[in-house]
């Protein structure tokens, strides 16, 4: 998303300067709806519930997206899926004992059900005005939902090596977060329609095969010269480098239904990260990227029954047999990370499946989207359904 104005030349150039921070250290960024309580409907709230969310003391930070119907919360840094959950855990309570008092429900998911994209309302503010202006219909399409894990890197080079790494991991995400069946009314027969929404964006997809910041940098500079760019926040690419934190974003997954689903993801990930970095089990080339576009498409079609081809080997693999093989090879590192029950939460998504699975069994079960809405929001404040 650019920037209404130019930036000054320092500011530009401070922008590109890696931050070191603890290589792994955890973040999580979880987009919201926001529901009224009559139809299940997406509803215009943002603007009335931020500031009942800010007369409260709390952890992390609640701040508005790009249109009226969304929030988004972000975590502080943490090292342990256990104290991630527990802040995950705090911000939901304030965020939903804030909602109860305008009677507005608040939901996981990659997308709404049923809601229309022309009846969003913009959220005021400069940046996401000229957003609008710029994208046109596409602005109030992108009224989606999604989880951004943020992976501590020490250094610029480290973040593009583990940017690239784990591009072979991307579809395990896209499935095992796949909570977007349903779009305006209709079972789209994808696990995640919410990709769908991102790719119309010109600047989405993979990033540039550089591995070295300074190279990285060099590439950020010949698209902002053309005017293609004017800060990294116009990138939408799958995982991105964020040079002022001194992490890598993930941003393919779609918002999970619980907080505790978000953070045995985020743990995963973690793990994943770890393994890539002590064990460096792959050379890296642009080969890697030769299957991505089909290995994506079938975990937001498929989900964990999709089907993943190994850009290493060139074998196919049963998406589900593929994280199975991955849990195994980082279960030691899990464990020096202290993140077994993220994934053991993991490995029971196998059999259990994933929240799209949840629910399309859900609708089936009642015939109603408002109420598998009304489910969602039940299970985003911690109670069974």
């Amino acid at each position: 998303m650019q920037d209404t104005q130019r930036q000054p030349v320092d500011a530009q150039r401070a922008e590109l300067v890696f931050s070191d921070s603890q290589a792994l250290s955890l973040g999580v960024e979880l987009e919201l709806q926001l529901v009224n309580t009559r139809d299940c409907d997406l509803t215009r709230a943002a603007s009335d519930l931020l500031p009942v969310i800010a007369r409260r003391k709390h952890p992390g930070d609640i701040k508005p997206e790009i249109t009226e119907s969304m929030i988004e919360l972000s975590t502080s840094i943490h090292t342990r899926h256990d104290a991630l959950l527990a802040e995950l855990r705090e911000i939901r309570t304030v965020i939903v004992e804030s909602a109860d008092r305008l009677n507005v429900l608040v939901a996981g998911g990659g997308a709404h059900p049923f809601q229309h994209w022309r009846e969003r309302h913009i959220y005021d503010t400069p940046r996401f005005k000229h957003v609008s202006e710029l994208y046109g219909y596409l602005a109030k399409q992108f009224t989606v939902f999604g989880q951004h894990v943020h992976l501590g890197c020490p250094d610029g080079d480290t973040a593009m090596y583990l940017l690239h790494a784990f591009g072979r991991y991307v579809p395990h995400f896209v499935a095992l977060a796949g909570s977007s069946p349903y779009y305006q009314a209709v079972d789209t027969a994808f696990d995640s329609s919410r990709l769908s929404a991102v790719n119309a964006f010109p600047l989405s997809g993979r990033a540039p095969f550089v591995l070295r910041w300074d190279d990285f940098v060099g590439h950020f500079e010949r698209m902002r010269s053309m005017g293609v760019v004017e800060s990294m926040k116009d990138f939408y690419w799958d995982i991105r480098p964020k040079p002022e934190f001194g992490t890598i974003e993930l941003r393919i997954c779609d918002t999970p239904l619980t907080v505790e689903r978000a953070a045995a993801i985020t743990a995963y990930a973690q793990a994943i990260g770890r393994y890539l970095l002590v064990e460096r089990p792959h050379a890296l080339s642009e080969d890697l990227y030769l299957p991505y576009t089909y290995n994506r498409f079938q975990a937001a079609r498929f989900g964990l029954d999709g089907e993943l081809i190994d850009p290493y080997t060139r074998a196919r693999v049963p998406l589900a047999d593929d994280i199975r093989a991955t849990l195994a090879a980082i279960k030691v590192h899990g464990r020096e990370l202290e993140a077994d029950a993220g994934l053991a939460h993991i490995a029971a998504m196998l059999d259990e499946g994933n929240d799209a699975r949840w629910m399309r069994q859900a609708y089936t079960a009642s015939g109603s989207l408002a109420d598998l809405v009304f489910q969602q929001a039940a299970r985003w404040r911690g109670e069974a359904r």
